[in-house]
């Protein structure tokens, strides 16, 4: 784990921040939760339309056997646009341990009830 660290430091140096703070802190909130439930199955009730089938699709990774190395937000092509980049490290049902292991959640900005929200896109 101490290497996550480095692995924080070296996204961020690469892709310098460019969104509010509270911005970015709902969408890393978000990429990271969408991830979990991905690769774990923790979580996916809350987003039915990602996980249609989530009951009867088995999870990929033990949820003890997963963790989020390092994450950041950025905007996308476009300013009510963005992407959440996360490395992570995890061992699969067939006992084969990865790290480094990258995802990218697309996001579009909405505004709901007169308040913004990032809207997670569906993986194309």
């Amino acid at each position: 784990m101490a290497g996550d660290g480095a692995i924080q430091q070296s996204l961020e140096a690469a892709w310098p921040a460019d969104l509010p703070a509270a911005d970015e802190r709902e969408l890393l909130a978000t990429g990271r939760a969408l991830l979990r439930a991905d690769t774990t199955g923790v979580g996916r009730e809350k987003w039915p339309e990602f996980f249609p089938h989530s009951p009867a699709m088995a999870p990929a990774f033990a949820a003890a056997r997963f963790r989020i190395q390092a994450a950041i937000a950025r905007q996308d092509d476009r300013r009510d646009k963005a992407v959440v980049h996360l490395a992570w490290a995890g061992m699969d049902r067939g006992g084969t341990f990865t790290d480094l292991r990258i995802t990218d959640w697309h996001f579009t900005r909405t505004i709901t009830k007169g308040a913004p929200a990032w809207i997670p896109q569906p993986r194309t």
